[in-house]
């Protein structure tokens, strides 16, 4: 396991080698799971040194070098505003079936849907940017059914269009929508080559993942297996080929011979890009981490392994956490993760 443990977690950074800029380090992982946007940036955070929440958010909101939409398995991402028209290019169309399917168990006609879609438009060029409560208002106004989960799906369905991605952080840390043009601007012209933007999705998945084989990178992106042997394919000349049907880019930096102890939060990347995670996570503890349903919970790693689980409060400026290990943890563990603790309160301004 350590063949695939070191190097994994070294491609995502954890060993934190360089200080970058958030749009940097986002371009670096290609793309960061963000359905919890405090747990994205906490992901960022355990990356790289001295990074600030404050960062981060003016990464999104002010000089908008970042972007979460939906993106792979329809789920949002982080994600560089450069990298999206290519990754939506890839990702959405397979999406877009399941997305209307879905809207129409809530109750929603694929007419309905498309209908819905355009006054999010119309609202958000003439209004943007909106709330998710606003957006509501206006759907409902106009007989669209918001009810349930149809109304996050139908601006979902929005954005897998490539019409709209969330935009500023508001109060209580969520984002509002806005459209995608008037945020980011139009995309360059044309639509991305497929065959080149498979090969780039490739390259990017390995810097970030490798070693990995093709069915980590349809499990990671959610296109279909022949689409990641077709990217990985292109660019079998820049590959070394490992056991078990593993590859990985021929330039790499040295591997560190261990990496430190990290608090990773749910949904971290390196809990979920590839289809086995044993490697990270234990087979004995794997419920602990992924308990199901479609969760996955913040784990403290030693050594790119999983010792434990840790949450997190935070009351009157001050962060409480509490950790659930699986073992009794080593003293130089505990300070480690001592540290770390005192590093997430230095990222978010909070004191202990």
């Amino acid at each position: 396991m350590i063949a695939l443990r070191r190097p994994r977690a070294a491609a995502q950074l954890l060993h934190r080698p360089h200080a970058l800029a958030p749009e940097g380090l986002v371009r670096r992982l290609l793309a960061v799971q963000a359905q919890d946007l405090a747990g994205a940036y906490l992901a960022l955070r355990a990356r790289t040194p001295g990074l600030t929440a404050a960062a981060v958010g003016a990464a999104l909101t002010e000089d908008r070098s970042l972007v979460v939409t939906w993106l792979c398995r329809g789920t949002l991402h982080l994600v560089a505003p450069g990298d999206l028209p290519w990754l939506l290019a890839l990702t959405a169309p397979g999406r877009l079936t399941a997305s209307r399917r879905r809207l129409g168990q809530e109750g929603v006609t694929p007419d309905e849907a498309e209908r819905g879609v355009a006054i999010v438009e119309r609202a958000l060029a003439a209004d943007g940017p909106l709330t998710r409560a606003q957006l509501a208002e206006r759907l409902d106004a106009q007989g669209v059914r918001t009810a349930g989960q149809a109304l996050i799906h139908l601006l979902g369905l929005a954005g897998l269009h490539g019409l709209v991605v969330r935009g500023p952080v508001v109060a209580g840390g969520g984002q509002a929508f806005v459209l995608a043009r008037d945020w980011i601007g139009e995309p360059p012209g044309g639509a991305p080559d497929r065959d080149a933007a498979l090969a780039e999705l490739a390259r990017r998945y390995l810097a970030a993942h490798g070693p990995a084989g093709p069915a980590d990178l349809a499990t990671w992106s959610g296109l279909p297996l022949r689409d990641a042997r077709a990217g990985l394919s292109a660019i079998a000349g820049e590959l070394v080929e490992l056991e078990d049907g593993l590859v990985d880019l021929a330039r790499r930096e040295p591997v560190p011979e261990r990496v430190p102890p990290r608090l990773l939060p749910a949904f971290d990347p390196y809990l979920l890009g590839w289809r086995d995670r044993s490697f990270a996570v234990p087979a004995q503890h794997a419920r602990r981490v992924h308990p199901g349903g479609g969760m996955l919970r913040a784990a403290a790693t030693r050594d790119g392994v999983a010792v434990g689980t840790w949450s997190a409060r935070r009351r009157d400026g001050r962060l409480q956490v509490e950790f659930d290990p699986f073992a009794p943890l080593d003293a130089s563990t505990a300070a480690a993760l001592d540290d770390e603790i005192a590093d997430v309160a230095r990222f978010e301004g909070l004191s202990r």
